[in-house]
């Protein structure tokens, strides 16, 4: 058994969130300690891209300062895919007003939204869970897990409190931006 070499493929595994010596110790049932600090020895060597550090207890790997330029070249040019005014704008009264049928949304912004639902729903944004107990059994639609972690949200109490006049005078986006 390569324990080195274990260790060395667990904080691979582990990604940013790193691991505590007494993880690595529990995984291979030694004092991981020793192996630690040769590793992070090799990966201090300049023919290393990527280095083995501490921080707060927890050791991972990290690209070294060197790499950046190069990696810039390939991931500067990758854009984020952007939402459009009106995707944000239908997102932000799914958020502010869920659960809440197409008719709904389309009342506020005065426009059809079917595309935009279905692109939302695509991103997975939005979802219909439910349906409005009334004639023609609308879907309700809402916000998803991925809507909060895409716009660093804990929950829907910390998006900005809106005045109703925000809705009709389209100023909605300027402070979720």
């Amino acid at each position: 058994m390569n324990t080195k070499a274990i260790i060395e493929g667990l904080l691979f595994l582990s990604g940013e969130e790193g691991l505590s010596k007494e993880q690595l110790s529990d995984a291979i049932q030694m004092d991981a300690g020793s192996f630690i600090e040769t590793l992070k020895e090799e990966y201090r060597n300049p023919d290393k891209g990527f280095e083995l550090v501490e921080f707060a207890n927890r050791y991972k790997f990290i690209t070294k300062e060197f790499v950046y330029p190069y990696a810039k070249n390939i991931f500067e040019e990758v854009k984020a895919p952007s939402l459009s005014p009106a995707a944000l704008e239908t997102l932000a009264i799914i958020a502010y007003k869920q659960p809440i049928t197409r008719v709904e949304i389309e009342e506020i912004r005065g426009v059809n939204c079917e595309m935009m639902l279905k692109k939302l729903q695509l991103r997975n944004l939005i979802e219909a869970k439910d349906r409005k107990d009334v004639i023609g059994k609308p879907l309700l639609y809402t916000v998803t897990d991925e809507f909060l972690d895409t716009f660093q949200l804990e929950s829907l109490k910390e998006l900005p409190e809106l005045k109703q006049k925000d809705f009709e005078d389209s100023e909605l986006f300027e402070e979720i931006q």
